[in-house]
């Protein structure tokens, strides 16, 4: 009887342990799938496609000045849109400020969104984003058809729509980068036209 009881008593132990092992993977899991984002900008294929270019805009900005969106210009443009409330969007600003820093030969950087005007001018001041073009223009999302932030749109020199798409994190901000010099629409476009081969 007791060495019954003894078994009865390890396998609930056991089992216990197996559980308990279960949730502590799953948990691992969990994490592990939100670390690995997906590589490059997530694309969507509403608004202006990758290759049509886009409507232009003339807009004020926060900043001061003026800011022309899709008129041929000397730089490529990154419109980058971005809400005071988005965690994420804050997250990216110091990488929206060393991208504007150092590749400011080729690419001008403007911060777009729409809303309530007080908002944004405290997140320009909070942020430091003094030095950037900052839009409000709710027909400019629109018309990217912006339905979740960040998103951002990369034009060339002539204001053709080169690159765009959900970027979460640096890596998926400078992949709208690599579609530009690999001539891929994304990641995702590159390796489906290499299997191919």
């Amino acid at each position: 009887m007791a060495i019954l009881s003894f078994t009865v008593a390890l396998l609930v132990v056991m089992v216990a342990g197996l559980i308990l092992g279960f949730f502590v993977l799953a948990r691992q899991i969990g994490i592990l799938h939100e670390r690995v984002a997906p590589v490059g900008a997530m694309i969507n294929d509403s608004g202006p496609k990758i290759g049509e270019t886009s409507p232009v805009f003339d807009l004020d900005s926060l900043t001061g000045g003026k800011v022309s969106i899709g008129n041929p210009s000397k730089t490529h443009t990154l419109v980058f849109f971005l809400s005071p409330t988005c965690p994420i969007c804050k997250k990216l600003v110091p990488a929206l400020k060393s991208i504007q820093k150092s590749e400011s030969n080729w690419l001008s950087v403007v911060l777009a969104s729409d809303g309530d005007q007080p908002r944004h001018e405290q997140l320009i001041a909070a942020q430091g984003l003094e030095g950037f073009p900052y839009v409000l223009s709710e027909h400019l999302g629109v018309t990217y058809r912006v339905s979740r932030l960040p998103f951002a749109v990369l034009l060339d020199e002539q204001g053709t729509v080169r690159s765009k798409g959900l970027v979460n994190s640096r890596e998926q901000l400078e992949s709208l980068f690599n579609a530009l010099e690999t001539g891929y629409a994304s990641v995702q476009d590159l390796v489906s036209k290499t299997a191919n081969y």
